[in-house]
């Protein structure tokens, strides 16, 4: 079943906001907005309207640590539109 929820932007503005200010200096604004905005996407019409604005910080949050943080598998893909990528620490290798 899908849901159809409309969104408010003051919503978004203030996740937006909220994560602008957490990864300040540690990702691009432009790479906190589009994956604020992706995540809203993938979420818009999935979840409850009451619920929307806390699973919105919480999945953009978890994409942007991700984005931020390197693995194993290799560095992350960082959208188009950052003019930098996030800082890669070499990883421990253990025997």
């Amino acid at each position: 079943m899908t849901v159809q929820v409309e969104t408010s932007n003051k919503d978004v503005r203030e996740v937006f906001n909220g994560l602008a200010i957490e990864f300040s200096g540690v990702l691009p604004r432009t790479v906190v907005s589009r994956t604020v905005l992706d995540a809203h996407q993938d979420l818009d019409g999935q979840i409850v309207p009451d619920a929307l604005a806390e699973m919105l910080h919480h999945l953009a949050r978890h994409r942007l640590v991700a984005l931020h943080t390197p693995d194993a598998e290799g560095p992350r893909r960082v959208p188009a539109e950052s003019s930098t990528a996030p800082s890669r620490t070499p990883q421990r290798q253990w025997r």
